[in-house]
């Protein structure tokens, strides 16, 4: 079993800043790539950011310049610091991993989601 559970969603004003954090555990062998997602009202799940391993990042361009992912391999947590919050992040963001419990073969983890409202 592996597990992702996610903190920080909430409710900020435009302009403001969170930080969410997603922590893996379980039977973890290796963790991949990590990453976050988000899902508003009426549209496709999109990708947000990406963090490999070796630290490389992946962006979505709404989001260049004012988001940035992080992560702490000791302690299987990937962070997602959000600044400059603007009403269209409003989603529901989904923590992700692809990781294996075996060394062998790789499956895709998704956390329960957390809401993140950004609104006056």
């Amino acid at each position: 079993q592996v597990q992702l559970v996610e903190s920080g969603g909430g409710l900020v004003q435009p302009g403001g800043s969170l930080r969410l954090s997603c922590v893996a555990s379980g039977s973890i062998f290796r963790i991949s790539v990590m990453g976050w997602y988000r899902q508003a009202p009426g549209k496709e799940r999109e990708l947000v950011a990406s963090i490999t391993s070796g630290g490389p990042t992946n962006y979505a361009d709404s989001v260049k310049g004012r988001f940035a992912i992080s992560r702490d391999n000791a302690k299987n947590t990937v962070y997602l610091q959000m600044n400059s919050l603007k009403p269209e992040d409003t989603a529901v963001y989904y923590c992700n991993t692809l990781a294996t419990p075996s060394g062998s073969v790789y499956y895709r983890y998704w956390g329960q989601g957390t809401q993140v409202t950004v609104s006056s």
